[in-house]
């Protein structure tokens, strides 16, 4: 079991099987592989032109920024803002 620790200090216990479901609910897989290809590519010519001295100053940070949420949303293959505006980019689950 997973204990969580609520600000009363009491210790509540969830079994596991509670707590992945209530993860696949909110992080179910919105991220096509194309989606998922063109981000990291993406993110990945922006890490090299800031680590190479193109990108500088506050937009090279902006970007590598954005470069690593990329990269983050395309190996977890779920981006929140699609969840919010209703896109999904990957094949219906059968």
């Amino acid at each position: 079991t997973t204990q969580n620790r609520v600000p009363s200090g009491v210790w509540v216990r969830f079994p596991p099987l509670v707590l992945n479901q209530i993860n696949e609910d909110i992080m179910k897989k919105n991220m096509g592989i194309l989606d998922r290809i063109i981000r990291t590519a993406l993110a990945l010519i922006v890490g090299v032109l800031y680590f190479n001295g193109t990108l500088v100053g506050t937009l090279g940070i902006v970007l590598l920024v954005f470069a690593t949420i990329f990269l983050l949303t395309s190996f977890i293959s779920f981006c929140p803002l699609y969840t919010v505006f209703g896109i999904r980019t990957c094949p219906a689950e059968k």
